[in-house]
């Protein structure tokens, strides 16, 4: 066990805590610019970091809320598992022929960082809009009445999960501020706290299925692991106590600056 992994795992559980940005968008660059860990590697060790913390948030979201619309996990996943896949695949190929990958997933990385900042700062607006919509209890009419393309909903609900299979996949960011943007745009009427749970029990197969397969590619540092863990667990029970008393409209616009130069650094390399 390395104390830095640790101390850093849970500085970025403290600010995921708090504000509740997915870790991939801090943990991913940390892990490539402070220590030096190759983008490939920071990506695969940061997905299975992922599938393993997210997954007692989704116990609490659907045990303790019910807040979990399961149809959508379904659709979501039928679009972002196939294509995780498809992607691990044509990374294990280029690997195989010799093709160096590294320049590809940091500029993924990039792109997703960029993404992620944008998406932090409409993220905000949507909640609200959310908020003041009229929610239907009754869970079928909740999904008719809070589709924002009807007909066509199931579609383009697929195509957002097969976008975000790869992009996760290749970079590890997107799976929570990018998925949770998504679903508010697509499902406007649906209570945030359901949108919030919904999103969650998606990126668990999303992070396990593209994680173990950065292990199969060697992509994973199993003690980096499990420092990051060591440290992350206690920093987001400590993070979520402390959300409450920390103006999340003062750190969310820094935190988005922030992703958002390192996102254009990787860009540019």
């Amino acid at each position: 066990m390395n104390l830095a992994y640790t101390f850093s795992g849970f500085a970025v559980g403290l600010l995921v805590g708090v504000t509740g940005v997915g870790g991939g968008s801090l943990m991913t660059p940390l892990l490539v610019f402070l220590f030096g860990f190759k983008p490939a590697v920071a990506v695969g060790t940061d997905l299975l970091f992922a599938a393993i913390t997210k997954t007692g948030g989704v116990w609490v979201h659907h045990g303790k809320h019910g807040s979990v619309d399961w149809k959508i996990v379904g659709w979501l996943a039928l679009g972002s598992l196939p294509f995780a896949v498809a992607t691990l695949l044509v990374l294990k190929y280029l690997m195989s022929v010799g093709q160096e990958i590294t320049g590809t997933i940091t500029f993924t990385l990039g792109i997703a960082l960029v993404l992620t900042a944008c998406s932090l700062l409409v993220r905000s607006v949507l909640i609200k809009r959310a908020a003041n919509a009229s929610v239907i209890d009754d869970q079928q009419t909740t999904l008719e009445n809070a589709a924002r393309f009807k007909r066509l909903q199931i579609p383009v609900t697929i195509l957002i999960g097969a976008v975000l299979g790869v992009l996760v996949t290749l970079s590890s960011v997107g799976a929570g501020a990018l998925g949770t943007v998504a679903l508010l745009f697509l499902y406007p009427k649906m209570s945030t706290l359901k949108i919030v749970g919904t999103d969650l029990a998606h990126a668990i197969p999303l992070t396990a299925v593209a994680g173990i397969g950065h292990l199969s590619l060697g992509n994973v540092d199993l003690v980096l692991l499990g420092s990051l863990l060591m440290g992350s667990l206690p920093g987001i029970w400590i993070g979520s106590h402390l959300s409450a008393k920390i103006p999340e409209r003062y750190l969310r616009p820094i935190l988005a600056s922030i992703l958002m130069l390192i996102g254009l650094k990787f860009i540019l390399q």
